[in-house]
């Protein structure tokens, strides 16, 4: 009997018999400060989300309700959060959305690489009994259908397949980059080439793998456990999975267009927010009328967790001063006291005292901003206090004196730099 590979009762069936692995455990050291305290993954984005609610959410949303998160790099706040706003699902459903720090179950050692993360969690994941196995990265903004990927596997009788995105070639090199032939089976792949292969059809671009990858299960760990006895490998999927089963095994290409949601006029919105500038740039977009990224979409909700605070508050209507937002995302707990912000994302609790001007700048949580202050294209860390009349973001070259100053010219503030040590051991 021919199965319908689109059909819901079928990708629901497959969602159910697939676990999910979240690799968060990265550093994220071209995010600079931002990530001396936290893992990359737990980097506050958009007002009130961090970065891995958008795979948790996508796996929620697409089915997929048995998740591990494998953590490394100081990642208190990232298990954190995960505790607190994720710990909903019920054991009893065989649902669960499970922390795995790295623990040397197998060997004294920590993570090696991607693929070593997965090798070490190796007991946990047979016990899932799982038929499939989907791999996500953990630092990327995107919304997508893993079902739809699934289902795209299974139609290929794939051993393993890569979620690719098209990525322009000066991009590349942070990414592996994958040939494919007519029917996307995967012919050829590069991790972080210097001299990548452009598209055929379009020599301004790249395939370029998204980080995601689903294998059949039994399949998965037979390959874990021959590259954990490879003594040349560095155990990464990129650098040493993929090349090796290319030439053996069923590989194949998951475009991003055919699981993306959300998608409008062709803008397949995927972001790696990598950078400093990425991840401004990335928050300034949904400060736009109609940002590409709609995060208002109750059809794909993103998840998180937040702090029980009191509305946002704007004060003071007078000549001299005015309490008012524009073009801008503010969150709860945040008072804006005759001030004026404009084109700009402040997380929760934050204050904005008179007389200031805050342009084009990303405010994590409870930062405290003083008066007279004028913040321009500026990305302030948490527990920030900016002293009353400092400028930032005005005079470049003022500012590399005691801040951090990326390519494109924005501003990274965090307490440190400002003498006030938060992180300090008490």
């Amino acid at each position: 009997m021919h199965q319908d590979l689109t059909s819901t009762r079928f990708i629901s069936a497959l969602t159910k018999n697939t676990v999910a692995l979240i690799l968060a455990g990265g550093k994220g050291s071209r995010l600079k400060d931002l990530t001396n305290w936290r893992a990359k993954p737990a980097v506050p984005f958009g007002g009130k989300f961090r970065i891995i609610d958008f795979p948790l959410s996508n796996c929620m949303n697409s089915g997929v309700r048995r998740i591990g998160v494998v953590t490394q790099y100081k990642s208190h706040s990232l298990m954190q959060h995960i505790q607190r706003g994720w710990g909903f699902l019920r054991g009893e459903f065989n649902e669960f959305v499970e922390l795995l720090p790295a623990q040397q179950r197998i060997q004294e050692e920590w993570y090696k690489g991607t693929a070593d993360a997965v090798f070490q969690n190796l007991d946990i994941l047979r016990n899932t009994g799982a038929e499939y196995v989907l791999i996500l990265a953990g630092d990327h903004i995107y919304k997508m259908d893993y079902g739809q990927m699934l289902a795209s596997h299974v139609k290929n009788k794939a051993d393993m397949t890569v979620a690719c995105v098209n990525v322009p070639v000066e991009d590349a090199k942070a990414f592996g980059v994958m040939g494919v032939d007519d029917e996307d089976r995967v012919i050829d792949f590069s991790e972080k080439p210097d001299n990548p292969k452009p598209l055929p059809d379009n020599p301004d671009q790249v395939l370029a793998s998204m980080g995601i990858y689903v294998f059949n299960a039994s399949f998965l760990y037979e390959q874990l456990i021959r590259d954990a006895d490879a003594p040349h490998s560095q155990h990464d999927f990129g650098r040493d999975i993929i090349p090796y089963m290319i030439k053996k095994y069923r590989v194949y290409a998951h475009r991003f267009t055919e699981s993306c949601v959300g998608a409008s006029d062709g803008n397949y919105y995927w972001r790696d927010v990598g950078t400093v500038d990425a991840y401004w740039e990335a928050n300034m977009e949904l400060t736009k009328v109609i940002p590409e990224l709609n995060l208002y979409d109750r059809h794909w909700p993103i998840w998180t967790y937040q702090e029980q605070l009191p509305p946002a508050k704007f004060v003071f209507d007078n000549a001299d001063r005015c309490g008012m937002a524009t073009d801008s995302l503010v969150s709860g707990g945040c008072i804006i006291s005759g001030a004026k912000v404009s084109r700009s994302v402040l997380f929760s609790d934050i204050r904005v005292n008179s007389y200031s001007n805050i342009e084009d700048s990303v405010i994590l949580p409870k930062v405290d901003i003083g008066r007279y202050v004028t913040l321009k294209r500026v990305v302030v860390d948490k527990g920030t206090r900016i002293p009353d009349g400092m400028e930032i973001g005005v005079n470049p070259e003022q500012d590399r004196k005691r801040f951090y100053v990326s390519e494109k010219g924005i501003t990274l503030v965090t307490p440190d730099m400002l003498g006030q040590s938060i992180h300090q051991a008490r």
